[in-house]
């Protein structure tokens, strides 16, 4: 009878690029797990490189760097097992991880199912592999997997054939709102078939417009599932098999205080915005501060991610700004400590009016002038993120990016969006939940009417659908691919959606030069929902 295994599962953060720094973490949290006794150490795909390395795996210095590493990291698995992910160059590259043991590397999983949908290109830079790996670690039979290859059925049915007990998945899979039931699903369906126990380990961290939830999963061999990590927490995560029951037991593993889904997209945000500022090593960030429910969740999401010492509020008003919004902007800046300014701009935007007044000679005002003022705070707040090198975040939502309800080079300004994947009605949910930990936002702004005061008595209302309507459509438009016609099938006025759909069709251009923001949605803007700009389908 075949002993109990136990395993080390490293749910971390590995960078994109930073492969000395993630070789020594690895090499470390080896160490820990050799300490605590465990046989086999487990880390997420391409740790060495981290996940997605997209053209750095076209340079030769970047891909012999990842082989040296991996060639170093065996040489240190005296008495314990270890795979690795990491992209293996032999004449083709491949996504692979390597089963290190007693100073080699004893074989080298090649993933063989390559993703090209969605955020993954995974065709573009590798080879696929045409076998599944599997080894002997402490008398069990291990199949070892690459994220996509669990997907589809064969790779793991390869692994039962050739006499697995225990199948294990390395994965960089990233978040979004209906992911980890889809995981949970797939997994049982995946050990039901085969019999085999399944460890599913994910990567976790935020990666330019993606973040990685870890979420790690162990999964009986009757499907049933054993345990579940917690979502965006770092952690190394104990588990024993018995290959004689084919179960998985956690030891000790951290619980989530809040699994509902406010809580895990709030997270997913936080994550995103932390990594996305000390990744590219900004001090802090800066944002406009409106009075309006936009800003006022960005803020508190960047205090929560950052600490409210790297944080600053800049209210910008001008004749047009209530005083409700001028109470609601300074109450929040108090409540969270933050550094807060107030900058009429009000006689710039004059200034500019006063210089343009001969060429805009004959002709009536319209939202020429109320872009200005838009564009007048773009100005001031680049400035300000140059003076102060603090990284200007943009804070329009996913359904005004949708229909093109931002202004170019004005409120789009900033060089990351927390909430252009997120839908203005998820805004309001997340403000409320958020305030249930604390008062972090005005309720006075949370119920206002949405507006933005760029004329007398304006509401987003004049413009667009009630948002409820507006995300409905947008839903079933942009996530489901849904026709026109089958949207208004399903009870929503014709005219209506005739309206949104060509409001987005036509701002394709807007959100290609919109700054980037983490995706959470199944169909998120930029690198996942790619439109052409110029087409004649309406």
């Amino acid at each position: 009878m075949s002993a109990q295994l136990r395993l080390a599962l490293a749910q971390f953060d590995f960078p994109v690029g930073a492969v000395a720094a993630n070789t020594t973490k690895i090499r470390e949290l080896m160490t820990r797990a050799h300490a605590g006794g465990a046989d086999l150490a487990v880390f997420p795909e391409l740790a060495i490189s981290g996940y997605p390395p997209e053209d750095l795996l076209v340079r030769p210095s970047f891909l012999e760097a990842c082989n040296e590493a991996i060639a170093a990291l065996a040489q240190g698995t005296d008495g314990l097992s270890a795979l690795v992910g990491f992209p293996h160059s032999e004449g083709e590259v491949y996504n692979a991880a390597a089963l290190l043991r007693e100073g080699r590397i004893e074989c080298v999983a090649h993933k063989q199912a390559l993703p090209n949908y969605g955020v993954f290109d995974d065709k573009r830079y590798f080879r696929p592999g045409h076998a599944t790996a599997t080894g002997m670690v402490n008398g069990v039979r291990v199949g070892f997997l690459v994220c996509e290859d669990i997907w589809e059925p064969e790779p793991a049915a390869q692994a039962a054939r050739a006499g697995a007990e225990l199948i294990v998945v390395v994965n960089a899979s990233p978040w979004d709102d209906a992911k980890q039931a889809t995981r949970e699903a797939l997994l049982t369906a995946r050990a039901k078939e085969t019999g085999c126990a399944i460890v599913y380990l994910n990567l976790v961290g935020g990666q330019d417009e993606v973040v990685y939830d870890g979420a790690s999963l162990l999964v009986n061999g009757d499907g049933s599932v054993a345990a579940r990590a917690p979502a965006f927490v770092d952690a190394l995560l104990w588990a024993t098999f018995d290959p004689a029951s084919r179960t998985l037991a956690a030891d000790d593993w951290p619980v989530a205080a809040d699994t509902r889904p406010e809580a895990t997209l709030y997270a997913a945000l936080v994550r995103g915005i932390r990594d996305y500022i000390d990744k590219n090593g900004f001090p802090g960030v800066l944002l406009g501060l409106s009075g309006g429910i936009d800003s006022a969740l960005t803020l508190a999401l960047a205090v929560d991610a950052l600490g409210a010492e790297r944080v600053t509020a800049v209210m910008l008003p001008t004749r047009y700004t209530s005083k409700l919004s001028l109470d609601g902007a300074r109450e929040q800046a108090e409540r969270l400590g933050v550094a807060y300014h107030v900058i009429d701009i009000e006689p710039t935007c004059q200034s500019f009016l006063a210089a343009l007044a001969p060429a805009f000679a004959g002709k009536g005002a319209d939202t020429t002038e109320e872009n200005l003022q838009s564009r007048t705070r773009g100005v001031m707040l680049m400035g300000l993120s140059n003076k102060h090198n603090h990284l200007l975040l943009a804070t329009g939502n996913k359904s005004e990016m949708a229909v093109g309800y931002a202004t170019l080079y004005g409120d789009m300004c900033g060089a990351y969006a927390p909430l252009k994947d997120v839908y203005k009605t998820v805004v309001y949910r997340l403000s409320r939940w958020r305030n249930e930990a604390g008062p972090a936002i005005p309720p006075a702004v949370i119920d206002r009417p949405p507006s933005a005061e760029l004329r007398e008595n304006q509401t987003d209302q004049d413009s667009l659908p009630p948002y409820d309507v507006l995300d409905a459509i947008l839903q079933r438009f942009i996530e489901g691919e849904q026709s026109q016609a089958e949207i208004a099938a399903a009870g929503f006025d014709l005219e209506t959606v005739r309206r949104v759909a060509r409001l987005v069709l036509r701002n394709e251009f807007k959100r290609r030069q919109a700054a980037p923001g983490p995706r959470v949605t199944t169909r998120a803007f930029g690198r996942e929902r790619r439109y052409p700009i110029t087409s004649g389908w309406k």
